[in-house]
């Protein structure tokens, strides 16, 4: 298997000139695919929902309809799942093509995500997986080594709340995050990511340079950046937990997006610890 440094490249992978910031004060963290890969797959999930419904037309490509569709899906990662919805109804509808409301291929969807994760759940209380299988690579002794500074954590996640804090638990990451686990509210009607990050700052008293964000959706990343952050784009593989090779959609949405800094997962925490908040350059590409 090809590995970064194979490819001619190093991660942690500095996308955009920064300085290390020891006043970094919170750290927030997507939860899906950022800590959490018990879902991992799900874009391929919903891009074959969608392709039921897709249109062909004579000429088409297969393979091109598929990747523009996950294209569409990963550009609004981070997002509540129901806005990946109402996008693709959009799309069809301007083909002239019929879908289901939005909300009945969340329903769908869902469903079909859910079959995956109850699976993946099984194996843990069954005893037949431990929960580090489904945590992000490295992400354990990553957030060890923040709480062991003192750092504040949170998880900030578009998925419905009350699952997130139920996966978090099952993974055994809760007690790194106390009560500050968000996600999105079943009517997800003017949530958003900027706003839980604005509110963030404000309870705690702090500026837009002590915060920094973990995230695999352009959302998070593009928010925490505007807001004077430090972004740090988890390109995580959907296939193997821990190749150390990124996923190339995400990573190239997540460098638009404004990320500062790229890994595939967290296999060196300590360095990466140490280049994002004072100590080491080394080893950046």
């Amino acid at each position: 298997m090809t590995s970064p440094q194979d490819s001619g490249r190093t991660l942690p992978h500095r996308l955009q000139p920064f300085t290390a910031r020891s006043e970094i004060a919170h750290v927030v963290f997507d939860f899906d695919g950022t800590l959490s890969w018990l879902r991992h797959g799900w874009p391929d999930i919903m891009t074959h929902l969608f392709l039921e419904y897709f249109p062909f037309q004579s000429g088409d490509d297969a393979e091109s309809v598929r990747s523009g569709l996950l294209v569409e899906i990963l550009s609004l990662n981070g997002q509540p799942t129901l806005h990946q919805m109402r996008r693709f109804t959009e799309l069809m509808a301007a083909k002239g093509a019929v879908t289901p409301r939005p909300e009945e291929l969340l329903v769908e969807y869902q469903w079909r995500l859910d079959e995956v994760i109850e699976e993946r759940s099984a194996k843990i209380h069954d005893g037949m997986a431990f929960p580090d299988h489904f945590v992000v690579f490295g992400a354990r002794a990553l957030l060890r080594n923040l709480a062991d500074r003192g750092i504040a954590m949170t998880i900030l996640s578009g998925t419905l709340e009350d699952r997130v804090r139920e996966e978090a638990t099952l993974l055994q990451l809760s007690s790194f995050f106390e009560d500050r686990i968000y996600g999105s509210p079943p009517d997800a009607t003017g949530f958003t990511k900027r706003m839980v990050l604005e509110r963030i700052l404000a309870d705690h008293g702090l500026k837009g340079n002590q915060l920094l964000s973990f995230g695999d959706g352009p959302v998070e990343i593009h928010h925490t950046a505007d807001l004077g952050g430090l972004a740090v784009a988890v390109a995580s593989d959907e296939e193997v937990n821990g190749s150390g090779i990124p996923d190339l959609r995400k990573e190239r949405q997540l460098t638009e997006a404004g990320a500062h800094l790229l890994v595939a997962d967290y296999r060196e925490p300590d360095v990466l610890v140490e280049l994002l908040l004072g100590t080491s350059d080394a080893h950046l590409g």
